[in-house]
């Protein structure tokens, strides 16, 4: 399985059959991806919240492709996804396709489309290929992520360390020992002012005070998950 980052919060997953799982593909409106909506062609896409640097192409790169939509139960009916596969799930709840198991996880952040109520954000457990991801949207620091994120055993945590949205890099740190993540890939930095961090001093204090290796990509960049 192949683990690409698109910038901000966006991820791919690529399994070695070729099925694709696309998170939160905030692409036309960030300046920091290297890529083009068109470029995607996911057979799945999950969106974690609301927040337009989020849900972000969703609903253009699933028209485009084909693709089935999943997240929060309350997220479809506040979006124009007529004609479109969604699937609506909730915390604790699983979906099952393409040979991966999707765990819908809890997130602390807020969730609205355009003003409008939009269902609770989340993050999302995701068992594929023998790997387990954690990738958990735009969240505060919260202590499940020890009694029940960190039994999952966690080989690629996705984690959130711009502040000011969500956890800063400090609360990261301690997400990650929490959750006993093998690999961190830190995430939702940079693409703003208001969430500008010091990526590598991040990695520094990850790597001395916790058991988990900090893996730094850069948008359009992805690794081989080992």
């Amino acid at each position: 399985m192949k683990i690409a980052f698109e910038g901000h919060a966006c991820f791919q997953l690529t399994g070695a059959d070729g099925f694709t799982i696309l998170l939160d593909p905030y692409i036309s409106g960030n300046a920091a991806a290297v890529k083009k909506t068109a470029d995607f062609k996911p057979q799945l896409i999950l969106v974690s919240h609301g927040h337009g640097d989020h849900l972000g192409d969703a609903l253009e790169i699933a028209k485009a492709s084909g693709a089935t939509l999943a997240g929060a139960a309350d997220l479809w009916p506040a979006l124009p996804t007529a004609g479109l596969n969604t699937i609506g799930f909730n915390m604790g709840g699983s979906i099952y396709i393409g040979g991966a198991q999707i765990i819908m996880t809890a997130a602390w952040h807020g969730s609205n489309v355009n003003g409008a109520y939009a269902g609770l954000a989340c993050g999302y457990i995701i068992q594929m290929e023998g790997k387990t991801i954690y990738f958990a949207g735009d969240t505060a620091l919260f202590g499940d992520m020890s009694t029940v994120l960190g039994r999952y055993g966690i080989d690629y945590a996705l984690l959130p360390i711009g502040d000011y949205y969500t956890m800063g890099p400090d609360d990261a740190v301690t997400a990650a020992h929490w959750l006993r993540a093998k690999n961190v890939i830190p995430m939702h930095y940079n693409t703003f002012p208001v969430i500008k961090q010091e990526v590598q001093a991040f990695k520094a204090a990850l790597e001395a005070k916790t058991e988990s290796r900090c893996l730094i990509l850069q948008p359009g960049e992805e690794i081989e998950a080992v």
